[in-house]
């Protein structure tokens, strides 16, 4: 399994910016799919997953602002941003995980990583 990401970029506050993740090797019989970001001196944190029943799940920091969507037939992960902030400045990387015993904003439960695309957010 592969994963890349693009679409990542400067842009102002209030700013929008669709971030995709083209996944090969995979398959969405079943699946969990991720972002995640990390900035400078931070922890990685969960920003959005969507799983193969339907769900998903938001940060509370980017509820309302960012929305996760998977186009099956594009073998693409979307992460749509809107508003953004400056706090949202980050390396976002999308992550996949084939099992979705679980689905959840961690990332241990990933085991399919790819390389990232900075977003940067100036105010």
């Amino acid at each position: 399994v592969q994963l890349e990401e693009s679409g990542g970029g400067s842009v102002q506050a209030g700013g929008s910016l669709r971030l995709s993740c083209v996944v090969s090797g995979f398959s969405y019989s079943r699946y969990c799919m991720g972002w995640f970001r990390q900035a400078p001196g931070k922890e990685r944190e969960g920003v959005a997953t969507i799983r193969s029943d339907g769900t998903f799940r938001y940060a509370d920091s980017v509820k309302g602002r960012f929305t996760i969507s998977l186009d099956n037939a594009e073998n693409t992960l979307y992460l749509q941003m809107n508003n953004l902030k400056s706090e949202d400045t980050a390396m976002y990387v999308c992550a996949a995980d084939q099992r979705a015993i679980a689905c959840g904003l961690f990332s241990v439960i990933f085991p399919y990583w790819g390389q990232g695309t900075q977003v940067t957010v100036s105010s």
